[in-house]
């Protein structure tokens, strides 16, 4: 998965793992991927979206890709038949055609989407898709918490223009990939985590994802101070369940493109 840092955390991603996964099946679910020869994961993470493409495309060729090598250290040991390269995506370059591209995730970290998303479409086969999942949560109360903890501190210096995430709405998706492909498809989708360890499970989720540039730019007190700030934001927005889960709603924007 491709971010302003590399170093992202296998295990701690994974920690949710069976909640991360759903999307990318949902996904994949919608792109006929049975029928795909050639197929490359950009962003594949510690290999459960790379599985899930697996799955759904047993007979594929596929290459997955990533820029943390304690991501693909994960993947290859789980899937050690696919061919996992350790790459930035935002630089991904290549001459080949694909019959399926899959993104999970991983695109909304990158700038220049207008040029990104054409540039895909263009490495598709006639007929070929382009699949991708992309959190739209940045105006819900988790992401809103960050950015109060972040503003509302010693290291506001420190975190000032971290949360860079693109993010448009559905039609500017549509409106950038129609002229270049035969179809487009686009659809958002509310998923409604059950966490165990109430305002806890929502620090943990997002310790795997969204809070790690953030965390990344902090020595280890300040960290800890930031998460006690964004904590207090969590516990005037979610409410703990009498079993001790909190709901976490989260939005994400789907698209399938067929060229």
């Amino acid at each position: 998965m491709t971010t302003p840092s590399s170093d992202w955390q296998a295990a701690q991603y994974s920690v949710f793992e069976e909640q991360r996964t759903r999307p990318v099946r949902d996904l994949l679910s919608a792109t006929h991927a049975a029928t795909a020869r050639t197929a490359v994961d950009l962003g594949c993470g510690p290999g459960n979206s790379t599985q899930t493409l697996l799955d759904f495309a047993p007979d594929a060729h596929i290459t997955a890709i990533d820029n943390s090598a304690d991501m693909l250290d994960a993947a290859r040991k789980r899937l050690p038949q696919i061919a996992f390269e350790l790459a930035d995506i935002g630089a991904w370059c290549t001459d080949s055609l694909y019959d399926l591209i899959l993104a999970n995730a991983s695109l909304q970290w990158l700038p220049d989407h207008a040029t990104l998303f054409p540039s895909l479409a263009a490495r598709l086969t006639p007929g070929g898709r382009l699949a991708v999942q992309m959190p739209d949560n940045l105006d819900e109360p988790a992401h809103q918490a960050m950015r109060a903890a972040a503003a509302d501190g010693p290291w506001r210096g420190k975190l000032k223009g971290v949360e860079r995430t693109a993010r448009h709405g559905a039609e500017w998706y549509y409106t950038r990939l129609k002229p270049h492909c035969a179809q487009v498809d686009v659809w958002r989708t509310t998923y409604h985590h059950p966490l165990e360890g109430g305002i806890e499970g929502i620090v943990e989720w997002f310790k795997g994802s969204a809070l790690r540039p953030f965390l990344a730019k902090l020595d280890a007190d300040e960290a800890e101070a930031f998460l006690d700030r964004y904590r207090e934001g969590l516990r005037a927005a979610y409410t703990v369940q009498d079993d001790g889960t909190v709901l976490l709603p989260f939005p994400r924007l789907f698209i399938v493109a067929t060229r």
